[in-house]
């Protein structure tokens, strides 16, 4: 019996250090097995969309046009690339600084009417310069004044009164005057069959009948007996 025992009891020892080897063995396959590296996901977000720093379109993430800009220097409200503003037009009537431009020849009705007033020393003939340009203009200074007579063109001379800037509202008139001597002499004397008038700073000039007495009187040649006032210095009335 004992000889069994002892038999039994080393079956049983040589067992369990087979097992312990066995298991000890396993273990250690187990711990040397190369680990499998975590996998990143570098094309869409777990929820599907697209990773963030990435492009949702395609698009490179770097270099492309800050949101609302252009690409092409446009502003960043969307407006246009070219970066120009329209240029502002000048008001009707101005100049580009500003400035109420100058009444021209053809910005102007003139008309001439006979205003000689009895007893005077010598006769009157205004003329009329109304503005129909559609806009306001400037008219100062001395126009250019003949009077076409039988002996010729007769200049007349400038009265040498001051000179007064003005500016002739559209639609609107200014007079100047020409004063010239009765002719007493109970002769024929020079007849007078036009009158031409240059506006001031002008070259193109209008030509119109005369108004006054038919004639001058002769004179010595000493010089013009006819004599012009400047601008505005005349009423409608005169």
């Amino acid at each position: 019996m004992r000889v069994r025992k002892l038999a039994f009891a080393a079956l049983a020892v040589t067992a369990a250090l087979s097992l312990t080897a066995c298991q000890d063995d396993e273990t250690g396959t187990a711990q040397g097995a190369p680990t499998a590296a975590p996998t990143t996901s570098t094309g869409a977000s777990p929820s599907g969309g697209p990773a963030s720093g990435g492009s949702a379109s395609g698009a490179p993430a770097s270099g492309a046009p800050a949101s609302g800009g252009s690409a092409s220097g446009g502003s960043a409200s969307g407006g246009s690339g070219k970066g120009s503003t329209p240029a502002t037009a000048a008001p009707a009537g101005s100049t580009g600084a500003g400035k109420t431009a100058k009444c021209r020849t053809a910005d102007l009705t003139i008309t001439a009417a006979d205003r000689t007033i009895t007893g005077d020393a010598e006769n009157t003939v205004v003329v009329e310069l109304k503005n129909h340009s559609g806009k306001d203009c400037t008219l100062s200074g001395y126009a250019g004044v003949d009077l076409k007579t039988s002996a010729g063109t007769l200049p007349a001379k400038r009265s040498g009164e001051p000179v007064v800037a003005g500016v002739v509202k559209n639609g609107k008139s200014t007079y100047f005057g020409i004063s010239y001597p009765a002719n007493t002499s109970g002769g024929s004397g020079v007849k007078i069959t036009g009158l031409v008038v240059t506006p001031p700073d002008e070259t193109q000039s209008v030509t119109l009948p005369w108004p006054g007495t038919g004639s001058l009187p002769v004179t010595d040649g000493s010089g013009s007996s006819v004599k012009i006032g400047p601008m505005g210095s005349a009423g409608q009335g005169e």
